[in-house]
């Protein structure tokens, strides 16, 4: 019985040592930076808003940019263009706890749709590791410009929006 329960304890004690590295040293596989994606819109309808109307836009110039917390000054920048969905994807360096990062809106492809819309200009993401969110993946808001005019169509998408406003 004796040689039984040393062998339980034996095995335990190996079994707990074993989950130690990871435990002590961190990840077996440091992380060293993240993957913002997002997406940019042309505010097809003047909204405000994505609407189904919504085009997106290809080639559209977008930043990551984090700045200091406290002093707002630029601390890291890095770049991408949308591809022909209208979807960027751009890798940024490091760890950035405690700085404030923000995706934003370069330039548009579109002369027609090329002016940012009020708010969303910028969309802010976390970049840090120590938040919980396991994936290096982070997620944006899609960022858009408005179009200089409507096209067709957008006053009865505006219609739905103003009924169901009332019904509730």
């Amino acid at each position: 019985m004796a040689a039984a329960s040393f062998l339980l304890l034996l095995a335990l004690t190996l079994c707990g040592l074993a989950a130690l590295p990871p435990l002590a040293c961190g990840s077996r596989y440091p992380k060293t930076g993240f993957t913002v994606e997002g997406g940019v819109f042309c505010d097809t309808c003047q909204a405000g808003f994505e609407t189904p109307a919504t085009t997106y836009i290809a080639g559209a110039k977008v930043r990551v940019e984090c700045r200091d917390r406290i002093t707002g000054v630029v601390k890291y920048t890095a770049s991408g263009v949308t591809n022909s969905k209208g979807k960027y994807s751009i890798p940024v360096n490091g760890e950035h706890e405690y700085e404030i990062c923000e995706s934003v809106l370069v330039s548009s492809s579109q002369a027609e749709c090329a002016s940012p819309l009020a708010g969303r200009e910028r969309a802010r993401v976390v970049l840090s590791h120590n938040n919980g969110v396991a994936s290096d993946k982070r997620l944006a808001n899609n960022l858009g410009f408005q179009r200089v005019s409507a096209v067709a169509g957008c006053a009865e998408i505006m219609k739905m929006y103003q009924q169901y406003e009332e019904e509730n």
